[in-house]
């Protein structure tokens, strides 16, 4: 496989970009490699700069359910973009959007647009803080909810010690309010709350995450976080940047029947072009400026493009919901190609997969949190990646992320990606057996 282009482009990036990248996973750090450039994309495959075909389960990090460059929302965006790029005041394509996700999505009876899903979340909590009059917010080790600083936040010593920050550049100050739990522990949240409930103003949880690889939630989890939340007068938010319309049509909270009091959305909502947003009842956003005193505001929100290709997204989505029977048929039978390969060659291996997200643990313990998470093997699965990324399958350089499954990939393309599972797997039995 060449790489040469994309070598040379990376050495380049190096002297103008901090670590050659504009995000940290796409680096390749993870995996010891220098990242391929990609020039084009169609349907479930990539290409990079060398000229190299990669079949695509990155998917740009979930937003391209539908496949690359797929023809009726490039047209909706060309259309967009020939009307203008921005503008800075209202448009018809925003309110439409708006209006698809609240009729989508029962839990939001108005929605806000911002630019990214970091903006989202940090507009939500700011939001709970000045519904609820409180300051502290809970989260779950190894959920990402973006790079604000209250939100980037390891885990204390214990389950009611404050976060410390995890990242250079975020003052203590920041973080004092955040407090951590274990995700899947509901003892553990229920035992904060008993502590200090009524300080708590909300909740947040990506309710699959998708960013310690895929954990689903146990039964009773998300169910236990709706109960002690109404109880002790906190908000729920679920970030669905990532699940939101890819676990179904209403998302993860129509998945499982949970309703939340403020939902993040990103990714899918913008097909492809930079987008998020946030909504609940009208109670709680009517709080936001100009209306209420809770303050965001943002040049870019609702941009017009990106609401014409969210627009044309979700219109495919909901005139067509067999493709999630389609997409989640996909994933189960990558997974058990997984399964398969790891009980024919005897590696340790544990597959979550949870509708068109999937993912795979290189460990015998049942992965349900982020310790349990972090006990898959990385020199194992780095080797894993060299192998499936020289027989042309393109997954995440990280042990901590999703595959995510298109409806552009065809049975030609997960017919390929099982032979190479199988045979990497293999590969990597008789490299054990070796060293």
């Amino acid at each position: 496989m060449e790489t040469r282009i994309s070598r040379d482009l990376f050495e380049r990036a190096l002297e103008v970009i901090p670590g050659g990248v504009n995000s940290p996973v796409r680096a390749f750090r993870a995996v010891g490699m220098t990242p391929p450039f990609i020039k084009r994309a169609k349907g479930a495959c990539v290409y990079d700069v060398d000229g190299n075909k990669y079949i695509d389960y990155i998917c740009s990090w979930g937003p391209m359910i539908l496949g690359h460059a797929r023809e009726e929302i490039i047209e909706e965006i060309t259309i967009a973009a020939q009307e203008g790029t921005s503008f800075g005041a209202p448009t018809e394509r925003e309110v439409v959007l708006a209006e698809m996700i609240c009729e989508a999505v029962p839990s939001v009876e108005k929605v806000r647009m911002v630019s990214s899903g970091t903006e989202a979340v940090m507009s939500a909590i700011r939001l709970a803080r000045g519904f609820t009059g409180r300051d502290k917010i809970l989260k779950f080790e190894g959920c990402y909810h973006g790079h604000s600083d209250g939100l980037l936040v390891k885990a204390g010593s214990g389950a009611l010690t404050f976060g410390e920050p995890d990242s250079s550049g975020v003052p203590k100050d920041y973080a004092k309010n955040t407090l951590t739990a274990t995700y899947n522990k509901i003892d553990q949240v229920e035992g904060i709350f008993k502590a200090c409930g009524e300080e708590i103003a909300a909740v947040i949880i990506e309710p699959v995450v998708g960013n310690m690889g895929v954990v689903p939630p146990q039964e009773g989890f998300l169910k236990g976080l709706r109960e002690l939340t109404a109880q002790y007068g906190a908000l729920l938010i679920f970030d669905e940047v990532i699940t939101g319309f890819r676990l179904g049509y209403s998302g993860a909270q129509g998945y499982f029947n949970i309703t939340p009091d403020l939902s993040v959305f990103g990714k899918i909502i913008g097909g492809g072009m930079p987008v998020g947003a946030y909504g609940g009842s009208k109670r709680i956003m009517d709080l936001i400026s100009p209306v209420g005193p809770v303050y965001q505001a943002g040049t870019l929100s609702g941009n017009p493009v990106a609401m014409a290709a969210g627009i044309a997204t979700l219109r495919v989505l909901k005139n067509n919901p067999k493709i999630y029977d389609s997409l989640n048929a996909k994933a189960k039978q990558l997974e058990n190609a997984f399964i398969e390969a790891a009980g024919e060659y005897d590696i340790p291996l544990v597959v979550n997969c949870v509708g068109s997200l999937l993912n795979p643990f290189f460990t015998n313990k049942k992965v349900v949190d982020f310790e349990s998470a972090s006990s898959s093997d990385a020199v194992v699965f780095n080797q894993y990646f060299k192998y499936m990324l020289e027989d042309g399958i393109y997954l995440a350089p990280s042990r901590y992320e999703a595959m995510f499954v298109s409806e552009a990939h065809s049975e030609e393309d997960i017919g390929e990606t099982i032979k190479a599972i199988k045979s990497n797997l293999k590969r990597i039995k008789a490299k054990m057996k070796g060293s």
